[in-house]
């Protein structure tokens, strides 16, 4: 008989992120690439080579034909991506779609700080069926203070021309990522990032972990300062009545409260889908893993010498991949584990023996989140409103329901 395990690890990965660019034009003041203890990226091409392009298209197209996928994911990142200009990205793309069989849908993305985006680039990559993700920290100059270049200069001016164009390419237009910081007004970000007209808005946790902590301002108050935004944040949207973008965190914890599987590692136990490759072809776990120590991320495997089922056996994706089986014993016994998930792999981390087997150092914060939100949904079906999105299936009401207990 198989095991569960065994069954998660035979998933197969349904998302590949493919750098296409390991350099980047800013200097952001928290990213944790570039300020991490990961340095592997000043050993690595600027840019991938066609030949390695053009061998990641082969093994995604034998990973899709050994399991019979008919829907893919496929992101370039970065670095940033627009550094080479579109040409690259068009290439990479044309080599994807002349190894993959007819019928698997590949859905193309690029994540971009915006600051290199031009009307032309836009209408490049939106007629070879391109969607575009921009990073912001908020949607004026003075929230995206800590987003600037290797001199020190703003990207704002740049930046806001891209959010202007992605406006009014709502077809293209994939969303905008956007990092907490707690020195900025929640209500403030998101009114301005909302003003930009996103379809799709997601909230990260800074990268942290229980040997580097998260950053706390002078004078934050309270032992859940990054819940207690967030659910600012949630108060705002929930309140809207108008059609509001979709924000992604919200939207993942209210379906886990209504018993459907997550599709985001932020949180949930769904079994990890994604996987990177390099512009060098090396085949490794994802970035926010070089946020924890050196090597982090890494493999061993590339795509030259190595298949994507290969990586799927990899004990540090299979560790990502074993649900409530890879918490520790305090996560496992928690009324919230289903939801929760023990939070972002990667914040979970303490160096010694414990390595990635503790809570999230965010767990406060996600649990003073998830009680927030099932109250809510608790009051809207005792006030006899459907709840957002779609009711809850008979009996998944008892998720919630835990949830909302103190």
């Amino acid at each position: 008989m198989v095991c569960q395990n065994q069954q998660r690890a035979a998933i197969p990965f349904r998302q590949f992120v493919l750098k296409a660019h390991s350099r980047c034009n800013l200097a952001c003041t928290y990213c944790y690439i570039y300020t991490s203890p990961d340095r592997s990226w000043r050993d690595r091409p600027p840019h991938a080579p066609p030949g390695t392009v053009r061998q990641t298209a082969r093994r995604i197209a034998e990973h899709v034909r050994a399991h019979g996928l008919d829907e893919i994911r496929i992101d370039l990142h970065g670095g940033e991506p627009l550094l080479t200009g579109p040409g690259p990205l068009l290439d990479q793309a044309a080599a994807l779609r002349a190894e993959l069989p007819a019928d698997c849908r590949a859905h193309l993305g690029v994540q971009t700080n915006g600051t290199l985006l031009t009307p032309a680039t836009l209408d490049t990559l939106a007629g070879a069926g391109f969607r575009v993700g921009l990073s912001l920290d908020g949607g004026t100059p003075d929230l995206n203070r800590r987003r600037v270049d290797h001199a020190g200069r703003a990207s704002w001016p740049a930046a806001s021309r891209a959010a202007r164009l992605l406006a009014g390419r709502p077809d293209v237009f994939a969303g905008i990522l956007c990092t907490v910081d707690l020195t900025s007004d929640p209500a403030r970000v998101y009114g301005s990032l909302r003003a930009l007209g996103p379809p799709m808005l997601d909230f990260l946790l800074p990268h942290a972990n229980w040997t580097s902590r998260p950053p706390l301002p002078p004078g934050a108050a309270g032992p859940t300062p990054y819940g207690d935004w967030l659910c600012t944040v949630f108060d705002l949207w929930w309140a809207e009545r108008e059609p509001a973008p979709r924000v992604r965190l919200f939207t993942e914890i209210i379906g886990l409260l209504l018993g459907r599987p997550s599709t985001s590692e932020a949180v949930g136990l769904s079994p990890v889908v994604a996987l990177i490759v390099d512009t060098d072809g090396a085949i490794e776990q994802v970035d926010s893993l070089k946020s924890a120590y050196e090597g982090a991320a890494a493999t061993g495997l590339d795509v030259f010498r190595n298949s994507f089922d290969e990586a799927l056996r990899h004990p540090g994706m299979t560790a990502r991949r074993l649900g409530a089986d890879g918490l520790c014993d305090r996560c496992r016994g928690c009324a919230l584990m289903t939801v929760c998930g023990g939070g972002n792999y990667a914040h979970r981390y303490r160096a010694g023996g414990s390595g990635f087997r503790n809570p999230s150092v965010y767990c406060a914060d996600l649990e003073r989140v998830i009680r927030h939100i099932a109250a809510r949904l608790d009051a809207e079906v005792q006030r006899g409103r459907s709840a957002r999105p779609a009711p809850a299936p008979t009996g998944v009401s008892v998720n919630w329901r835990t949830a909302n207990k103190t």
